[in-house]
């Protein structure tokens, strides 16, 4: 009976966070959004072919000073060609299964904590029965505890509004995605491989931000200030990886759409040179 009822309380919590967590991939099932990718997707396909035709002129040129590679083109070809069938398509369903795996993952951690606490049955029915009818005015409240709860809102409170925008994080990702095709088919491909890791950071902290607030609110309980120390550390998430290279804001390779640029501007020098 004091299993289930642990795991009912810590089940509720963990749907709650995966609520959270939900909120920020339901955008992704409204038809404007929808429509919204796919304009993306378009105008992705449209610099695709840009690119494809000045990676075609560009191997003419080469070709006359002898250091063409037609293969190397075909290849940056097909990876622009499969970078930009996928650009609205990975990215959400990647999310998606972050937040599927984090629900489950905090479910699975409910029911293990519940096995822990049902070990004692006699123990932890005797403390609820003292706890129920305990006298209400030996309750003291502690400045400590009074702290505690206010950083323990805190930590809910961010990690819900950034669930909340989130979603809206990844629908720029993937518009800023779509400025890289133009440079894909023409082997440029440093830009794009730092929005990739952009990508994979905003999934990753949207797994281990629910996932720390929610072992810290198992924590909680039986240690405050370790329970807070855990939820405090899931706001750093975002911090930490991208110490490792994961950034999970939103930012333009500059210097790449700069260097296609002037590419495309010599570019056009050289063809009306030609053509004099």
């Amino acid at each position: 009976m004091l299993q289930w009822f642990y795991e009912t309380i810590y089940g509720a919590a963990a749907d709650f966070f995966a609520m959270m967590g939900n909120m920020g991939a339901d955008i992704f099932e409204l038809n404007w959004i929808q429509a919204t990718i796919k304009l993306f997707t378009l105008f992705g396909w449209a610099l695709f072919v840009a690119g494809v035709v000045v990676a075609v002129f560009d191997t003419a040129i080469e070709y006359q000073n002898g250091r063409a590679s037609i293969k190397t083109t075909a290849i940056n070809v097909l990876k622009g060609f499969f970078a930009c069938s996928l650009i609205g398509v990975v990215p959400v369903k990647l999310y998606k299964f972050c937040i599927s795996l984090q629900n489950t993952f905090s479910h699975d951690l409910s029911a293990l904590f519940a096995d822990g606490q049902s070990v004692d049955l006699s123990g932890q029915s005797t403390s609820a029965l003292a706890g129920a009818f305990a006298v209400t005015g030996n309750i003291k409240i502690t400045l400590f505890n009074l702290l505690a709860m206010i950083a323990f809102a805190y930590c809910v409170v961010k990690v819900f509004f950034s669930n909340i925008k989130r979603g809206g994080i990844l629908l720029i990702q993937m518009a800023v995605g779509a400025l890289y095709m133009f440079s894909v088919p023409r082997g440029y491909t440093d830009g794009f491989n730092q929005w990739m890791k952009q990508v994979i950071a905003i999934c990753l902290t949207a797994f281990m931000q629910t996932t720390l607030l929610f072992l810290g609110l198992l924590t909680f309980p039986g240690n405050m200030l370790l329970g807070l120390g855990v939820m405090l550390a899931s706001n750093e998430v975002p911090r930490i990886s991208q110490q490792f290279g994961l950034d999970s804001s939103v930012r333009v390779n500059m210097m790449s759409v700069v260097h296609a640029t002037t590419t495309a501007v010599n570019l056009t020098r050289s063809v009306a040179r030609a053509v004099k």
